[in-house]
């Protein structure tokens, strides 16, 4: 019987620490690379081109993909289906001369709405400095529990895609 309050005991003090955690997050990394703004943006803006440089995409090259939609232009999506990256969907909502702005929705694992959104400045004589931002939702009470682990894990995600996408910018 000791065991069984016990249990419990465990089980309402992890709701209530997912209770007081965050219910959103949010990442941003930054990295310059050494080729002019269009170039640099189009590779984003194309999800043709995603899988050359996306840390998730290279986690799991055999994962189902379907891209939809014409490249760079709003309405453009990628979906996938993976045993190690879960299925989901990125859709390009709305670009400019500087900002890409996506939807990003989770299915599996967890089902969770982010936005994915990408600034492209300007730096020095051909260079891009890339800003690379995340926010969303901690679905209540498993990812806000896991979001030590997440963060740790988007933070290398994050800086692996950057240097990706910046080797491939710049032929290196």
């Amino acid at each position: 019987m000791i065991v069984v309050y016990i249990i419990i005991g465990v089980v309402l003090l992890l709701l209530i620490i997912a209770l007081l955690s965050p219910s959103r997050y949010q990442i941003e990394r930054t990295i310059i690379i050494q080729k002019p703004q269009p170039e640099v943006m189009n590779r984003v803006a194309d999800l043709n081109s995603y899988k050359e440089w996306n840390p998730w995409q290279k986690m799991e090259p055999n994962a189902q993909g379907v891209i939809t939609g014409s490249a760079r232009k709003p309405g453009h999506k990628y979906e996938w289906n993976g045993k190690k990256i879960g299925a989901g969907s990125l859709t390009l909502r709305d670009i400019d001369r500087k900002h890409i702005h996506f939807d990003l929705q989770f299915l599996r694992p967890w089902k969770s709405k982010a936005a994915d959104n990408w600034l492209f400045e300007e730096w020095g004589t051909d260079g891009t400095k890339v800003t690379w931002q995340n926010a969303g939702e901690l679905p209540f009470p498993v990812a806000r529990l896991m979001w030590p682990m997440i963060r740790k894990g988007l933070d290398k995600q994050f800086i692996e895609g950057l240097n990706n996408l910046k080797k491939l910018s710049e032929g290196k």
